[in-house]
């Protein structure tokens, strides 16, 4: 991979959109993750001052939120955190109680969407994503949560990859090395929870190859998020 061309082009597209979008820059989640990492370095390359981070905690690990101001302070990077722990405890108080964690769980992402879009608009600034292609691949995200943005500067680039251009960035190891999670509750990690890794993924994706078993797996994951992949499907009364 040309990680210096690659580095120029994405700038180059991020300062492209937001212009033909009338806008001055971008804000993103923090989360002291590689993937956000990299658009956080990669909006300050591009926006400079106009690129905002902001850390978002809800009843989250300390060490996320320190790696998230380690990265914010290595590059010089705006930021922001906004602890929205009781916002979160008060709305569960208030609902149904059920089985289902992922239904308590997936409010987080969506409480963050809601605070990424009150400072895009109060700044001008467009929603970055930080989603790479091995999550949206298998739908790994929450719909109108992290997947509700304007932008999506990692989109084409699998785990792998990322992992690849956060070294050419200078990102800091302990960040590159830590276990991907998303972050969901603790302890919580994206390869246990999937029953993969993103290695084996990222390998399927770029040459279509793996045991019948995982190739079965991962296409019917492909299969039930497509809904989140697309807007809203509307009934056609009047006929196409």
């Amino acid at each position: 991979m040309n990680c210096e061309k690659l580095e120029k082009d994405l700038i180059h597209w991020l300062r492209e959109y937001s212009r033909k979008a009338n806008t001055k820059g971008i804000v993103y989640g923090l989360s002291g993750g590689i993937d956000s990492a990299v658009v956080a370095v990669i909006g300050k390359k591009a926006f400079d001052n106009n690129s905002l981070g902001i850390i978002m905690p809800i009843n989250s690990l300390k060490s996320d939120m320190e790696d998230a101001v380690l990265l914010a302070n290595a590059f010089d990077i705006n930021y922001i955190t906004i602890d929205l722990s009781e916002n979160y405890n008060d709305l569960i108080k208030k609902l149904e109680k059920n089985k289902n964690e992922m239904a308590y769980a997936n409010i987080k992402p969506r409480l963050r969407m809601i605070t990424l879009y009150y400072y895009a608009q109060n700044n001008n600034y467009l929603v970055s994503g930080t989603t790479n292609l091995s999550e949206y691949t298998i739908g790994y995200s929450t719909k109108f949560g992290d997947a509700a943005v304007d932008i999506s500067p990692l989109l084409d680039l699998t785990k792998t990859e990322v992992l690849e251009f956060a070294k050419y960035l200078g990102i800091p190891k302990k960040i590159i090395d830590k276990k991907p999670s998303a972050g969901l509750w603790e302890g919580q990690s994206d390869e246990d929870e999937l029953g993969f890794t993103y290695k084996e993924l990222d390998n399927y994706i770029l040459t279509g190859q793996g045991s019948d078993e995982f190739i079965k797996k991962v296409e019917h994951l492909k299969k039930i998020s497509q809904h989140k992949k697309h807007m809203p499907e509307k009934f056609i009364y009047r006929g196409e």
